[in-house]
């Protein structure tokens, strides 16, 4: 699959939360993933942050349960993602796959699981779709997207298209490095861009005014990195 398509399947898959999600401004927002998420201080650090540099800004709660090397299967074969999602009153929960660590037929098996306990619970599932990685290239981006496009059909959620950005800003000049040393987990940049497409998908708000920049990012990376997770996530409504 080339940049091109994988790049015009944003179109097709990026969602924007309805009205309606949009009223329930969410003030409580729960992690359930991996080190993709609690790499560089974690996602829920950051989405804090983005949140409180809003206009006005936002009181975010959040909360996480992340495992290192886990997927959907080793999350739901755990006791403490779904007690998360019972217990504590979150708004929103971003379930984060891991699709190189594991089969498609078995992501869209408990992605349904965990969609239908957050339903249970009176939050609202939004997937995490992450980024392809060097170390298990069995799967491309493109069919990444597609698994997720697929569920989204299915079962009626979100998807913060993250994977997606990642391959929006590798077409932008000059070429941001998103991946850590590993080639696999994110850089402060890749885990920057993640939260904006986050940030966009759940609050259905453009991050490009925002002004947090974490240390190590200039001004001007940090705002390339804004408008292009916005771009990503607003191509669904076109």
């Amino acid at each position: 699959m080339t940049r091109a398509y994988v790049i015009a399947f944003a179109i097709a898959l990026a969602v924007i939360p309805t009205s309606a999600q949009q009223a329930l401004a969410p003030t409580r927002v729960l992690f359930i993933g991996n080190s993709l998420t609690f790499w560089n201080d974690g996602l829920w650090v950051h989405l804090e942050r983005f949140a409180g540099h809003a206009t006005p800004p936002v009181g975010l709660t959040t909360g996480r349960s992340v495992f290192p090397g886990a997927f959907f299967k080793s999350l739901w074969q755990r006791r403490e993602p779904r007690e998360a999602i019972r217990s504590r009153g979150y708004d929103v929960v971003v379930l984060q796959e891991d699709l190189p660590e594991t089969r498609v037929e078995d992501f869209r098996e408990h992605a349904r699981r965990f969609v239908g306990e957050v339903r249970q619970a009176g939050a609202r599932p939004v997937l995490l779709m992450a980024w392809a990685y060097p170390r298990l290239g069995w799967i491309t981006m493109a069919e990444i997207a597609a698994a997720h496009r697929a569920a989204a059909d299915e079962l009626k959620v979100d998807v913060a298209p993250v994977g997606l950005a990642w391959e929006r800003v590798r077409q932008q000049p000059p070429s941001l490095d998103l991946y850590a040393p590993d080639r696999e987990h994110p850089s402060v940049a890749g885990t920057y861009l993640t939260t904006a497409v986050v940030y966009a998908t759940v609050f259905g708000k453009d991050p490009t005014a925002l002004d947090y920049v974490p240390g190590g990012m200039s001004a001007d990376d940090a705002a390339l990195l804004r408008r292009v997770a916005w771009e990503t996530v607003h191509a669904g409504a076109r």
